[in-house]
């Protein structure tokens, strides 16, 4: 009898620790897909073969500007006065458009209520919050072909056009099927270390997905969950295996210079998009508990607000329209250091100081900073901000008169 008690005390001590160490599939996105016949699929979802966790953007770009009406014409005559001569060279702006001033929009899956298809390349965009955007193009997140495994019929590709609506539900904390488990680790690059969800050359993000190379004794793929390290040497990569066999790869966009980037979800701050140029080494963890943070944990989008101080020792306070464009929390911000990309939910910045023409500090809720550059929301090319003391007549706020912005 005393056996008998101490072997199933044994297999009860072995469920729960199993159960403790289990993944959890909450991060992956996942819903329900109806088609032009009102056919209904339910499962997770992966966004054309790359996006499959809450926290993935989804980019397009905004088919008008709202905002534009509440500035003068001396306002927007300025506007166009500082930037003819970068027209004029044939200057790229990045997100932005020369003719009405509209912009991309960028957020994270987990912020998204429903997606409905209008048109070919159109979209409307409800938030959590019951907020409507009307998108159009911008990015290859319209036209995608969604994956679904069905709970029913299993794994299937729908094509864009058959898609009617996709309503985005939270996910189950274990899933019978998933499309492969999470890549997570450390990045090292010239600008620091980035420790997060890992998506490779723009893609592959899961350990199902492949690494191709040549070998000198013939072309190669390797699944990611068998690699422990990649690390740029010379016109290739060394691979390194997790049963510690050494691989050397290259002629490969996977392993060379025509990496598209290595990105990193870092908590607490967003996306951070790394060039081949400043990658050296990523270390990936063989065993990940999570999938990510749950499609619940993504609250309601809140007005952007705080404090506007300029230049000239004036403060106003209110609800913000940040680059006459951004006006929800869950919207990006967009910047450079050197060759790192960030893209950061507002929601996760705590203050923002123009430092020069080119270049901002942004200051994060969770107390680090970084200063970044080269594109349009943290340089000379912000198109200013609207502040809303009040439900009209907002005070405009041109970014060159920017001392500082506190958020709320």
């Amino acid at each position: 009898m005393k056996n008998l008690i101490l072997i199933i005390c044994a297999t009860l001590f072995a469920c729960i620790a199993q159960t403790t160490v289990a993944q959890s599939d909450e991060g992956f996105i996942f819903g329900t897909i109806t088609t032009i016949d009102e056919d209904t699929y339910t499962g997770p979802i992966r966004w054309g073969k790359e996006e499959v966790y809450w926290t993935d953007f989804f980019n397009s770009t905004k088919v008008n500007n709202d905002y534009l009406k509440y500035l003068t014409d001396e306002d927007m005559n300025n506007m166009s006065n500082n930037t003819w001569w970068e027209e004029f060279l044939n200057i790229h702006i990045e997100n932005y458009s020369w003719d009405d001033h509209t912009h991309s929009f960028a957020c994270q899956f987990g912020d998204i209520r429903s997606i409905n298809l209008i048109g070919r390349s159109s979209v409307e965009v409800e938030l959590k919050n019951g907020f409507v955007y009307k998108l159009k193009g911008g990015s290859n997140d319209i036209g995608a072909t969604v994956r679904i495994i069905d709970q029913d019929a299993g794994k299937m590709k729908i094509e864009w056009d058959r898609i009617d609506k996709v309503e985005f539900t939270s996910t189950p904390e274990n899933l019978l099927k998933s499309f492969g488990d999470p890549l997570y680790g450390t990045v090292e690059t010239l600008e620091g270390t980035f420790t997060g969800q890992i998506q490779w050359d723009h893609d592959e993000r899961l350990t199902t997905d492949e690494l191709d190379g040549d070998t000198r004794d013939g072309d190669m793929s390797v699944s990611f969950g068998k690699i422990k390290s990649i690390s740029k040497e010379g016109k290739g990569s060394l691979v390194v295996l997790n049963s510690g066999k050494e691989i050397y790869l290259s002629g490969s966009n996977d392993v060379d210079s025509d990496n598209r980037g290595i990105i990193v979800t870092v908590e607490g701050i967003g996306r951070v998009d790394i060039d081949w140029e400043s990658f050296r080494k990523v270390s990936f963890e063989e065993k990940v508990l999570s999938s990510g943070p749950p499609y619940a944990s993504f609250t309601e989008p809140n007005h952007i607000s705080g404090t506007v101080h300029t230049v000239d020792d004036i403060s106003v306070s209110g609800m913000i329209v940040f680059d006459l464009d951004e006006v929800w929390d869950i919207e990006v911000l967009h910047g450079k250091d050197g060759d790192v990309e960030y893209q950061i939910p507002f929601r996760n910045v705590k203050r923002i100081i123009p430092k020069n023409y080119k270049y901002s500090k942004v200051e994060f809720r969770n107390g680090e900073e970084v200063v970044i550059g080269g594109m349009q929301d943290v340089s000379d090319k912000n198109d200013g901000l609207l502040v809303f003391e009040g439900e009209d007549d907002p005070v405009y706020i041109p970014w060159e008169e920017v001392e500082e912005v506190v958020f709320k």
